[in-house]
């Protein structure tokens, strides 16, 4: 299993000669636009790449019912797939890692053993362990590596069933000692700057390409036949972002519009039940990239919550590139976007928004979209990664 061939030239001068990122998603079961599963895939074209599927923030409970098992029978499922090689140099691996507090001490030991034995196997010397989720912080410092690199994307503290303080507290500690802390939104660098050792600041990126050819294909077939305007809301609905309140009184004040939900959904069964409102479900992220075009107007009703605060989603530049009128809830990261989307914070505002937009939508709006997000690319985020790496790695 080991790796065999040559490292990209430009990678010889730096410290380390691979990378090993502890992720935040699970990469066979979430969507793969996430910043760490992206720029992996980035610097998989420079460097060596293992993927480890995400250790999990979640305190499991019996009480959520079949999502409980359902959660646990996924997991089991991405274990069994071993160390898979998705390219030449990205490989993906999911540690067996017991759930709840007490377990997750006692079995430590072991699923630093297995990582180790993973790197050793894949023929990684001096990694660069590259962190993208707080619960990392208990075992990097058993692994042998060449540079830290800790990824802030979220207000990780507010996410539901965790144990708030275990996860602050190991933000707090892989903020004092990764080589570099790189932040997603500019405001929540700027609230925490002074508990790193160093920060950066890099944009989400985008699939431009598809996003943007999306309008100009052969829709799916399960919107074709939903009657237009349509108003579309694509990515995860979870009680920690989604706000169920607003989005159905949003439907309510405009019944003559057709209500399109494409994403997976962690609320309660039968939460909206609007004849306009159609629930496509989770799709694969290859096929994603087609429904905002299929779309009249796109839309985020976020919630009010200190996660949405200091987000900044990488759907917003989705939806832009797809040159589709945005309408959207606040949160501190739009100040960037100042005359590309609308925003409003009430279901009369948001309704009345989404008419306005809907009278806008055109090919002269699209092309003005598409510019402000055109050379946001994904190849542009991982050189822009890249070339902080070569800058870090200088200080070794």
């Amino acid at each position: 299993m080991r790796m065999s061939g040559t490292h990209d030239l430009s990678s010889q001068s730096l410290p380390f000669d691979s990378v090993a990122c502890f992720g935040g998603e699970d990469w066979w079961y979430h969507n793969r636009g996430h910043f760490d599963m992206q720029i992996m895939r980035q610097l998989s074209a420079r460097l060596p790449v293992l993927y480890v599927n995400s250790l999990g923030m979640r305190i499991p409970t019996l009480t959520k019912g079949g999502m409980f098992w359902a959660r646990i029978k996924r997991k089991l499922r991405s274990v069994g797939r071993g160390i898979v090689a998705v390219d030449k140099r990205f490989h993906v691996y999911t540690p067996l890692n017991a759930p709840g507090k007490l377990l997750q001490r006692l079995s430590h030991p072991f699923l630093h053993a297995q990582i180790a034995l993973v790197l050793r196997r894949l023929g990684f010397g001096r990694p660069l362990l590259w962190v993208a989720l707080p619960t990392a912080a208990e075992i990097v410092d058993k692994l042998r590596h060449s540079g830290l690199v800790y990824q802030r994307t979220d207000h990780f503290e507010s996410f539901p069933d965790i144990d708030s303080e275990r996860i602050r507290a190991m933000d707090r500690e892989l903020k004092s000692q990764a080589d570099v802390t790189v932040y997603c939104s500019s405001s929540l660098m700027e609230a925490e700057k002074g508990q790193c050792r160093r920060t950066a600041f890099i944009d989400h990126g985008v699939d431009f390409a598809k996003f943007a050819a999306s309008g100009s294909v052969e829709e799916p077939h399960d919107i074709r036949d939903i009657p237009r305007p349509r108003v579309g809301f694509v990515g995860a609905i979870d009680p920690h972002t989604f706000d169920p309140e607003l989005y159905r009184a949003v439907v309510a004040r405009l019944p003559d519009l057709q209500f399109v939900l494409v994403g997976g959904s962690t609320l309660s069964e039968g939460w909206i039940k609007a004849p306009n409102v159609h629930l496509l479900g989770q799709k694969a992220y290859d096929e994603v990239w087609r429904y905002p075009g299929a779309c009249d107007v796109l839309i985020m009703t976020w919630n009010k919550s200190t996660w949405i605060e200091h987000c900044n989603p990488v759907k917003l530049k989705e939806y832009l590139a797809a040159g589709r009128p945005v309408v959207t809830s606040s949160f501190n990261e739009l100040r960037r976007y100042d005359g590309c989307v609308h925003v409003a914070d009430d279901a009369d505002g948001f309704a009345a928004a989404i008419r306005t937009a809907l009278e806008q939508q055109g090919a002269d709006l699209s092309a003005q979209l598409r510019a402000r997000v055109r050379h946001d690319t994904w190849a542009h985020r991982g050189q822009e990664v890249f070339d902080l790496l070569r800058e870090v790695g200088r200080g070794h």
